[in-house]
């Protein structure tokens, strides 16, 4: 990329982020410079043709020497121009190997050769501005998710205001087909709602009072009224939107090494190309305007812009692909990384289990029903805010259990509760609550503790009368995940902060290698610490609020469900927008196909300019033909091949 590319790039950029919803009009504003370059090469391909036919074919050789300067002068003013001040600068850019090589060209008559070189150059730029287009328009793309406007109830009214103006707490209104403008709880209305832009879910979730949603998702069915929580520069989506711009500023090593490659290879090939020009006519008398010739389609062949753009068109091909799928990744460093991963470090709540406690045992005494043991536990536990009590709440409410009048209720504080239901004095608890001397089903306890199960006891004055035990459910898509990872011949490892009876219950049933119990954040930390000393390449996945440290200590981070999470956003490396652990699998494969068309781009690159300079050396190539496939073809091949890691299925 020339310096004028990136000086065009900075100051796009600039005026490209200024606001994340008023951009979309700048981004039209700019279609009348998107057409100037088209226009350039079509008035530039109908003046060489002429110019060539007034040559060759009438042989009018002043007319047809004019043409080609007034090809040179139009097609590769740009070129020149930096060319010249890259000179006075001291700085060594493509733009000199080309302005060079034209003028060179023009100095031993070969007009047509010149006109060609800075034309054929100029298309090659254009190709390059498209690759980086394509990085400008993964950002749009997002950019136009949310509508600039929103409808909004102010004084008893419904108005439509720019969505800047709307503030927090301000009520908007949703219809059906509708795009919601702002992250909110929604207050009236159920509707399903499309995520697919913000989650990667292909399926509606359907939203009624309560539930969070965000700006730029599509209310496909219901009217819905939403209460704001964040302002327009708050939202996901704008988080996304800085997350992905910031993604492309961050190079990887590869990128960073072609970089400074490329600032050796310039001036090393002009000497090149001076040895070429003066070794074989001053010491051997060969012809000067020979071997000045090769000399300047040795400079043209060696421009190493495919070898530039080779890896960032790559990279970026690939973020925006992990985008459409619901998957941020904040640079190519985590593109790179994810291909060398070792081991698979997975926190337990929320990431592998559901992070909710739920019902999966109950076993009643002394002729009790399961249904009667539901029901005096889930009557009890109504009083109660406890996490167990929202579990046997939600159980109850599934299996359409009538809850009874609970009198002198109790809470005993890290023990259980009691209350009286019919007259009847009824104790919920773990063992603690209990008297030694009550004689308890161990066998089963032990047998709920070996399972990873917590264990409440009910009992009628002393009797036990039943036991109920619950569990934090794993993840339906946990075990194929965890599968696929054993297939690669990846290392997987659970930390909890859970008992060790839990622990290895989740681990057993999972599969996984490894797990570390009774952690808690700093503990995490000295895990990973340990784990990438030993195995050099850690990806620690979590859902990034607790996990925080670990996932900053780790080679990379990645956060599960982070739609909902500014902090899981800002924390990670890598943020799955949509609670699902298997676009692990999809990260590691977008990974290596990302990093195998690299891998592709830089060979080629590097095999076709090797090829063709030896070519040159030999008097077997031509300028135009050193630009046309050496550089214009092989930047077009890079491109075309990078494109297809967003388009192919992985």
């Amino acid at each position: 990329m020339t310096e004028r590319n990136d000086d065009k790039t900075k100051l796009e950029n600039e005026e490209f982020y200024e606001c994340p919803y008023c951009t979309v009009n700048l981004m039209e504003e700019k279609e009348s410079e998107k057409r100037t370059p088209l226009i350039i090469i079509i008035v530039s391909a109908i003046i060489i043709t002429l110019g060539l036919y007034i040559g060759v074919i009438l042989g009018q050789q002043l007319i047809s020497q004019i043409l080609f300067l007034t090809v040179a002068a139009i097609s590769g003013y740009e070129t020149i121009k930096y060319g010249i001040l890259s000179i006075l600068k001291g700085h060594f850019t493509i733009s000199i190997l080309i302005t060079i090589a034209a003028l060179g060209a023009f100095s031993i008559g070969q007009g047509a050769e010149g006109a060609s070189v800075l034309f054929l150059y100029f298309i090659a730029e254009f190709l390059e501005d498209y690759a980086s287009e394509r990085a400008r328009n993964s950002i749009g793309a997002l950019v136009k998710l949310a509508p600039e406007t929103a409808l909004v109830k102010r004084d008893g009214k419904n108005i439509n205001v720019h969505a800047h103006a709307v503030n927090t707490d301000e009520i908007v209104i949703v219809k059906p087909g509708d795009k919601i403008p702002l992250d909110g709880e929604v207050t009236k209305g159920v509707s399903s709602v499309n995520q697919a832009a913000i989650t990667g879910e292909s399926i509606a979730v359907t939203k009624s009072v309560g539930d969070e949603v965000f700006a730029g998702t599509i209310n496909e069915e219901g009217y819905l009224e939403v209460k704001v929580t964040k302002r327009s520069n708050e939202t996901v989506i704008s988080k996304i939107i800085e997350l992905v711009k910031d993604s492309q500023k961050r190079k990887s090593n590869t990128e960073a090494f072609i970089d400074r490659f490329a600032g050796y290879y310039t001036p090393m090939v002009i000497v090149l190309a001076m040895i070429v020009a003066i070794v074989p006519p001053f010491i051997w008398g060969l012809s000067f305007d020979t071997w000045f010739y090769r000399a300047l389609v040795l400079l043209v062949v060696s421009c190493p812009c495919a070898l530039a753009i080779s890896t960032p068109v790559a990279m970026v091909s690939g973020i925006t692909a992990a985008t459409k799928n619901g998957v941020l990744i904040k640079g190519g460093e985590y593109v790179e990384e994810m291909q060398n991963t070792k081991i698979m470090v997975f926190d337990k709540t929320g990431t592998l289990t559901k992070g909710k406690l739920e019902v999966t045992d109950i076993i009643p005494f002394n002729n009790y029903s399961k249904d009667e043991i539901l029901q005096i536990a889930a009557s009890i536990e109504s009083k109660s805010k406890h996490p167990l009590a929202e579990a046997m709440l939600r159980h109850s409410e599934e299996s359409e259990i009538t809850f009874k009048d609970v009198n002198e209720f109790e809470s005993i504080p890290g023990k259980g509760l009691k209350g009286k239901i019919n007259d009847k004095l009824f104790y919920i608890g773990t063992k603690s609550l209990f008297k030694k001397n009550i004689k308890f089903p161990n066998n089963l306890i032990e047998d709920f503790e070996i399972h990873g199960k917590t264990t409440i006891i009910i009992s009628e004055e002393e009797n036990i009368i039943g036991l109920i035990g619950l569990m934090d459910t794993i993840k339906d898509l946990s075990k194929i995940t965890i599968k696929e990872l054993n297939k690669r011949k990846i290392k997987t490892v659970m930390l909890t902060g859970d008992n060790g009876g839990t622990a290895k219950a989740v681990a057993s049933e999972l599969g996984i290698d490894e797990y570390y119990a009774n952690l808690l954040p700093e503990n995490k930390v000295k895990v990973v610490d340990e784990l990438m000393a030993k195995y050099k390449h850690v990806v620690m996945v979590g859902d990034g609020v607790n996990d925080a440290p670990a996932l900053a200590r780790s080679n990379v981070g990645v956060a599960m469900g982070a739609a909902g999470s500014d902090v899981a956003i800002e924390t990670a490396d890598i943020s799955l927008m949509h609670d699902d652990i298997s676009k692990i699998n999809y990260l590691i494969d977008l990974s290596k196909k990302t990093m195998g068309v690299v891998k592709e781009n830089v060979s080629v690159s590097i095999i076709v300019k090797t090829s063709f300079a030896i070519l040159a050396v030999f008097g077997l190539i031509t300028l135009w033909m050193a630009v046309a496939f050496g550089d214009m073809g092989l930047s077009l091949a890079v491109i075309l091949n990078s494109i297809r890691i967003g388009r192919n299925r992985i």
